[in-house]
């Protein structure tokens, strides 16, 4: 009988299992490739979800609603992770009625990072706060003790250390996150947006902190009727509530309609409470639908005349969805 064969196809088929355990070694070694980095609309902040999470409807983030689970992705200013790093974890989690089991320090691509993990009411908490130059990215994640089979440790501590951050959201998907449509930006850069309500356009240079004095504009949906019909003095009373403002005096405010729709205008001038320079500012709301559209836009009162003009092409180029 002939038993080098047999041992040939015994050795090629340890070889061959060998070889698959190797590159399965070297593909879980491997960091994520970036085009299976999945983004919230809207974040910087972007991960490879484990298998089963899909993009979340109701916030930035993923969620698995059959088995009530949930991750949120989120930044924070670079300079708070610091805070994080010399933070009682223990009592911060003791606030919300969690225990500490494990705190651990980590690092990841994009830099230091810290994983917490609590655990309240058989539902665990794990928490990533990961240091990059720009910001700190921030991912929470709930999971009920009955769906830790389907998702075990391994695969949420590798969807967490594929942590990354890109450079920035584009324009388009921005925009997207708005109920209304903008027409223009008018040359002005996006400072900030509140998904669902509105959005800062602001002359500043992104990542500055200068925008309270550079020419800037808020555009926000109000929701809510109009109480009692008198536009003048919920116009005024919406008015003063615009913060970081000092010895404001209104000029003009008159009815007028903006986009085919009734609405009201209040013109004023103004201080910067944190330099004292001259402000000029303009308020307009736009009333239709059971809500509001409030429009605010602030400039030095040297820049105001050009400023005033795109604040204007911005107003006119709001639509609804």
């Amino acid at each position: 009988m002939n038993h080098t064969r047999p041992l040939a196809v015994a050795l090629g088929a340890a070889l061959t299992l060998l070889t698959a355990i190797a590159l399965a070694a070297i593909a879980l070694a491997l960091p994520a490739r970036a085009d299976d980095i999945v983004y919230p609309p809207g974040s910087r902040v972007g991960l490879v979800p484990p298998p089963g999470l899909a993009a979340a409807a109701g916030f930035p983030g993923f969620e698995d609603r059959a088995k009530n689970v949930a991750m949120l992705v989120g930044a924070l200013p670079a300079e708070a992770y610091k805070e994080f790093e010399h933070s009682d974890s223990a009592e911060g989690l003791k606030r919300l009625g969690a225990t500490l089991e494990k705190r651990e320090s980590l690092t990841l691509p994009t830099g230091p990072a810290l994983l917490v993990i609590g655990h309240q009411d058989k539902i665990g908490t794990w928490m990533l706060v990961a240091s990059t130059p720009e910001l700190t990215a921030m991912v929470t994640l709930r999971i009920p003790d009955t769906a830790r089979d389907t998702y075990p440790d391994q695969a949420l501590r590798a969807a967490l250390q594929s942590v990354a951050v890109r450079a920035h959201v584009p324009v388009d998907e921005q925009l997207g996150l708005l109920p209304f449509r903008v027409a223009t930006l008018a040359d002005f850069n996006i400072g900030a947006v509140l998904p669902g309500r509105g959005i800062m356009l602001t002359d500043a240079a992104p990542g500055t902190a200068d925008a309270a004095v550079a020419p800037h504009m808020v555009v926000a949906v109000m929701p809510g009727e109009l109480p009692g019909g008198d536009r003048e003095e919920l116009a005024r009373e919406i008015f003063r509530g615009i913060p970081n403002l000092k010895d404001v005096r209104v000029t003009n405010a008159e009815a007028l309609r903006i986009g085919g729709q009734q609405g009201h205008e209040i013109m004023a001038t103004a201080k910067d409470p944190a330099t004292g320079a001259d402000l000029k500012l303009v308020q307009w709301l736009r009333f239709g639908g059971g809500a509001f559209l409030q429009l605010v836009g602030i400039a030095p009162t040297p820049a105001w005349t050009q400023a005033y003009g795109r604040f204007r092409a911005v107003r006119d180029g709001i639509e609804p969805r």
